[in-house]
């Protein structure tokens, strides 16, 4: 098994690095390969299954415009651990000429514990990757971690890359409130320069069970916006210093939040009309 950045790993601890370098093998070569098929065959079929009579899908067109020769950055808000999955399964179903995907996600259980590690390769088909820890001892790993991603927001046909600028999930039961989008997404498009969706995603259930019950009952739909891809060009001339970080990951942001305001505004005209 590689042994990336042999320095930056030594703050974790024995499975941490195990876990780490397995999920590095399983996102590389054939073996990367080999899960997509099941990202997308089996994955993206049954969430689908479960959410299709759900789904209120807008803004498609602003996705499939984009090239598949290089990596897309989607941006989403971040609600339930379901979002992503949801996402991705109406990406991989409608859209063609994806050939991976990537979750970077906090280390915390999925790189700490046999059962994160368990949940990451049965359930994500090894996708959530690569992991941040954000604890100070850790940080030259993060910063290994952030080059890892950066690479593959830079190269690799076909490669989509889902982000949570919050950071973290928004507890808030309003759907139409965010949390302060962190400078990490900022940075990223900025020494990457990849093209990036913005995407709202309202709706959502906490987890399967709860969806299947919605699925069988009816309820709420599943909705899910997807705007023009995020003009950042203006801030490619900047320095690259926090204060320009902070200013591109705020205008993906804002994108994120005027899909928020489509879906208000959407709904309450739906009220006033009624069912039909």
């Amino acid at each position: 098994m590689t042994r990336p950045a042999d320095p930056a790993f030594t703050s974790l601890t024995r499975f941490e690095r195990l876990a780490v370098r397995l999920a590095r093998r399983m996102n590389r070569g054939p073996w990367q390969r080999a899960w997509f098929v099941g990202q997308r065959e089996l994955g993206a079929r049954w969430i689908e299954a479960l959410t299709y009579p759900l789904l209120e899908v807008h803004g498609l067109e602003h996705v499939r415009a984009t090239t598949r020769d290089r990596p897309l950055l989607l941006a989403l808000n971040h609600r339930t651990f379901f979002d992503l999955y949801v996402v991705m399964s109406i990406l991989f179903r409608r859209l063609p000429g994806w050939r991976g995907i990537s979750f970077p996600v906090r280390g915390r259980y999925f790189y700490q514990r046999p059962g994160g590690l368990v949940v990451n390769a049965a359930m994500a088909w090894w996708a959530m990757y690569p992991p941040f820890f954000h604890e100070p001892r850790k940080r030259r790993f993060d910063q290994w971690a952030f080059g890892e991603l950066a690479a593959m927001c830079r190269e690799g046909a076909g490669w989509l890359i889902g982000y949570h600028p919050e950071g973290t999930r928004n507890r808030n039961p309003d759907p139409y409130s965010f949390l302060p989008p962190q400078p990490g997404i900022g940075r990223l498009m900025l020494e990457a320069r990849p093209p990036t969706i913005p995407a709202f995603v309202a709706g959502v259930p906490g987890g399967p069970g709860e969806l299947l019950k919605r699925r069988v009952r009816g309820g709420e739909p599943i909705r899910v916006w997807f705007g023009p891809a995020v003009d950042y060009s203006e801030f490619l001339r900047s320095p690259a210093v926090g204060r320009t970080h902070r200013e591109v990951a705020q205008r993906v942001m804002d994108a994120i939040r005027s899909l928020a305001e489509e879906d208000r505004s959407g709904r309450v005209v739906r009220h006033e009309r009624g069912p039909g």
